[in-house]
């Protein structure tokens, strides 16, 4: 790995060439000018092909020719100016950098927000992002998830149909303005996160198979076959992947990488892809002098993807925990179809809040068979939790938000839930504000049989559902723009009342020690299933915060667990301010070991209890 693949621009009108190409015999760059000009590598060892060639510029356009019969963008291209199937463009990989001082944040401080840049703004943009990065800090927030913004094809996508690893989708503004996006994360010190995709390609504009044994008929994958991680030449298509997670987080100084669906990586090797990937990001987090971390999303329940390498594990960082919304998801809307059918009770969430995972190896109903092993042992910065998120709403018949499907004091339940966990929270852009518009799932491909085949593939999807209604098609542009963010809704009447209380949520975790300190062991939860009552409590040192939910429609009276002392209120979801009507319960609550309360349906309450709070 000592030169990197692709074109890799030198200055003074220079660049260097280099492809692994096992299967063709002579590989040539196919240079485009006003006079095109044809130049041959150096086929090297283990099917290598490199040069250096004079007369090339920034901006030079090319291909490689294959055998003199065809013409192929470069795997490693930094940029596809025109698009998946066009010429490959090389790239100055220079910028003005003004983050030297950054060196990224703590996790357990990450309180992320998920964006998908084409649907985020109007303009669809890195550029036009940029303007809500100081309102999203002052929020609260303090690292921007991109979902994936790999080359795919045409102008519409979620992302997950990237063929061009490295190529920076061109219609979000192409390379320089994913830097100068990053560039002003790190400015109002916030972290940049990007979601990569290592278990597949997309169908259309992917011509890896052209040039070497990137994919294996062994296993297969939702996507078709899977990338050879453990076959013969395993070792360069791993180098291949390897590369690009440290390209983005050398040469786009990004502070996270989030691993798409790590389950659909097969591999068998006795050092796991995924390991060399951890141990590669963290050794280049010691070298640069900066806190970079990788999280991938995973349906195994298998906590050895974060347990450390020296206990058996995988050693990367964090993980999205499924469990934990699917537990929160079905008892605010009662939906039990589908993987739903695992979930609903009051007793699902509590073990989520204890452990991180609800399935440590009990039988799933949904699977068939048993799930999961046991989370105990893992801190909480090593969850990711959420609400709502780019699949949990997009992978939906009609795409519609929570703020579709419940009610509004339900919502400010869902808020709470999931900002004032041990976990790290994450909120998917829109949610703070209960935007209305849905995440619905788009596409631009230009195939006929590949378009039929995903709208057929939609239709699939859905039928553990029971779903009703028409599916959105997803060739259609009208679905993209219905996916459009509303940013004015944030001012008016409820989405006003809702943005702040997600502002006054973040700001409590920040200041309590309680809520800060992600000890998964420094809390009880305890739960009450007839009422569909939670109640957890947790503490720093002398300091203690309760937080009571209420998910039940109607009142509901018992006795609560609160050690003895003094309890101020903090926050109470009825309170006018949060346009509920007035205080649900005292503002003083003093208490000798349990306490009995009345709690309005759908309620969040929380209080404190310091050294100084006696009776």
């Amino acid at each position: 790995m000592e030169m990197s693949l692709g074109a890799t621009y030198l200055g003074d009108g220079r660049c260097r060439f280099l492809v692994w190409a096992p299967l063709v015999g002579k590989v040539e760059v196919r240079v485009i000018g006003s006079e095109d000009r044809i130049v041959p590598l150096s086929s090297t060892s283990r099917g290598y092909h490199d040069a250096v060639i004079d007369g090339i510029e920034a901006g030079t356009e090319y291909f490689y020719r294959l055998d003199e019969r065809k013409d192929r963008p470069d795997p490693a291209s930094r940029y596809q100016p025109n698009g998946v199937h066009k010429t490959s463009q090389v790239v100055d990989p220079s910028f003005n950098w003004q983050d030297q001082h950054w060196c990224g944040i703590p996790l357990r401080d990450y309180i992320i927000y998920e964006m998908h840049v084409g649907t985020f703004t109007s303009e669809g943009t890195f550029d036009a992002a940029l303007g809500h990065l100081d309102r999203l800090k002052r929020l609260g927030i303090t690292a921007i998830e991109l979902m994936p913004v790999a080359q795919f094809p045409g102008s519409r996508n979620w992302g997950y149909d990237g063929v061009h690893p490295f190529a920076v989708q061109n219609s979000y503004g192409g390379p320089q303005s994913l830097k100068r996006f990053v560039n002003a994360c790190h400015q109002q010190g916030l972290a940049a996160i990007l979601d990569v995709v290592y278990n597949h390609l997309g169908p259309e504009g992917n011509y890896l198979a052209d040039y070497a044994p990137y994919f294996t008929d062994r296993y297969r994958t939702p996507w078709g076959p899977a990338i050879n991680y453990d076959g013969p030449d395993s070792d360069d298509v791993r180098r291949f992947f390897l590369e690009n997670a440290l390209y983005w987080i050398r040469d786009f100084h990004f502070d996270a990488l989030r691993l798409d669906a790590i389950h659909a990586i097969y591999d068998a090797s006795a050092t796991p892809f995924l390991e060399e990937l951890g141990v590669a990001v963290h050794e280049e987090a010691e070298r640069l002098h900066r806190r970079i971390y990788v999280i991938p999303e995973s349906d195994l329940g298998d906590s050895r993807v974060v347990t450390t390498r020296e206990l058996g594990g995988y050693g990367l960082d964090a993980q999205w925990s499924d469990d934990f919304h699917h537990a929160l998801h079905t008892l605010l809307t009662g939906e039990r179809s589908g993987y739903y059918q695992d979930f609903g009770r009051v007793a699902d969430l509590a073990k989520a809040y204890r452990e991180g995972y609800v399935y440590t190896g009990q039988y799933s109903a949904y699977r068939r068979c048993r799930h999961g092993n046991s989370s105990r042992h893992l801190a909480g910065q090593q969850f990711v939790v959420f609400a709502q998120n780019h699949d949990q709403v997009g992978n939906r018949l009609l795409g519609d938000r929570l703020s579709q499907r419940v009610s509004f004091e339900k919502l400010k339940l869902a808020a709470g839930a999931v900002i004032l966990s041990p976990f790290v929270p994450l909120l998917f852009m829109g949610e703070e504000y209960g935007e209305t518009a849905p995440f619905q799932y788009f596409v631009s491909h230009t195939d006929s049989e590949l378009i039929e085949a995903t709208r057929k593939g939609r239709r699939e999807e859905f039928a553990a559902f029971n779903w009703q209604g028409e599916i959105p098609d997803p060739l259609s542009e009208t679905t993209f723009l219905n996916s459009k963010l509303e940013h004015g809704l944030r001012s008016r009447g409820r989405h006003r009342t809702l943005g702040d209380l997600y502002r006054e949520l973040i700001h409590l975790r920040c200041l309590l020690p309680a809520l800060a300190d992600l000890n998964k062991e420094n809390q009880e939860v305890v739960g009450w299933e007839k009422e569909k009552v939670l109640v957890v409590r947790r503490w720093s040192g002398t300091e203690q915060v309760l937080q009571i939910f209420n998910f039940a429609d109607i009142p509901v009276t018992l006795v609560v667990p609160m050690p003895a002392g003094a309890w101020r209120r903090l926050l109470d979801t009825k309170e006018e301010r949060w346009k509920g009507g007035g205080p649900s319960l005292p503002d003083r609550v003093d208490s000798g070991g349990e306490v009995k309360l009345t709690l309005p349906p759908e309620v969040l309450v929380v209080y404190s209890l310091s050294a100084g709070d006696t009776l």
